[in-house]
């Protein structure tokens, strides 16, 4: 009968550690339907960077000119092997553009690329209307830890946020930590990094981080019902050798008490 009751309570004891319930998944908690309004920051554009990748499209109303300023006649500036072709910057952050040659672009945004483009081919009256189109070509954004499928994802638009970048990584696994979410960017050649709270509004639209830059990275932390899964030797409650090795603690415990 003694036996029985040790027993019953070690089992007891191992079911609540490995039923305990996560706590803080519902986000934007703060928020009441038509009647919470958050100030949101101030988008940041992003600036071209030294490996950027970028497409630049010249259009001008005589086909065989417009030629002349672009990689590749066909709008799409797709090589015969089906890749894209772009102008990728230097370590100086210049690119080697057709006939205007070397052009310093890091630090620009896509509109004042265009702009500056646009004038430089008007200035050297090379062409009187031009349409310069830029835009990205291999910006992304990393998403680590507790989402459903980790990875590298595109930057597809303009002013993409840290919840675009959740969303496309398939939002948090119900052991993602949702009151501590980093964004880890490289300012000035330092790592800086910024946290949020998923469940907190407040603190995601304000956050520095809120729209992205290319090459952050998202980590999403295992919530404390993930982390206690985990044995020194790396198994989890579900894995036949954590119950193979919790059976044997509990006998050596039994072993102990009856003698």
């Amino acid at each position: 009968m003694k036996f029985c009751k040790i027993l019953m309570i070690g089992v007891a004891l191992l079911a609540a550690v490995s039923c305990s319930t996560p706590k803080d998944i519902v986000y934007f908690q703060d928020m009441k339907p038509g009647e919470t309004e958050l100030a949101v920051t101030a988008p940041v554009e992003i600036k071209v960077r030294a490996k950027d990748k970028l497409s630049i499209i010249v259009s001008t109303q005589d086909e065989k000119l417009s030629e002349l300023f672009n990689l590749s006649s066909s709008n799409q500036q797709t090589s015969q092997t089906g890749v894209k072709l772009g102008y990728t910057v230097d370590t100086e952050g210049y690119i080697n553009f057709p006939v205007l040659g070397k052009l310093k672009l890091a630090g620009m945004t896509r509109e004042q690329i265009a702009e500056y483009i646009t004038n430089e081919l008007k200035t050297r009256e090379l062409v009187k209307d031009p349409v310069v189109i830029v835009d990205f070509m291999n910006l992304s954004v990393s998403v680590l830890g507790e989402v459903s499928s980790p990875g590298r994802y595109d930057i597809d638009r303009d002013n993409y946020t840290v919840l675009n970048a959740i969303s496309a990584a398939g939002d948090l696994s119900i052991n993602g930590r949702r009151g501590n979410v980093k964004v880890l960017r490289a300012v000035n050649g330092k790592q800086t990094v910024y946290e949020m709270n998923l469940c907190d509004a407040s603190t995601i639209y304000s956050s520095p981080a809120y729209y992205l830059q290319q090459d952050d990275v998202i980590y999403v932390e295992p919530n404390a019902n993930k982390a206690r899964q985990s044995t020194v030797n790396g198994n989890t409650l579900l894995t036949p050798a954590f119950w193979m090795s919790a059976v044997s603690f509990l006998m050596s415990i039994v072993v102990l008490v009856v003698k």
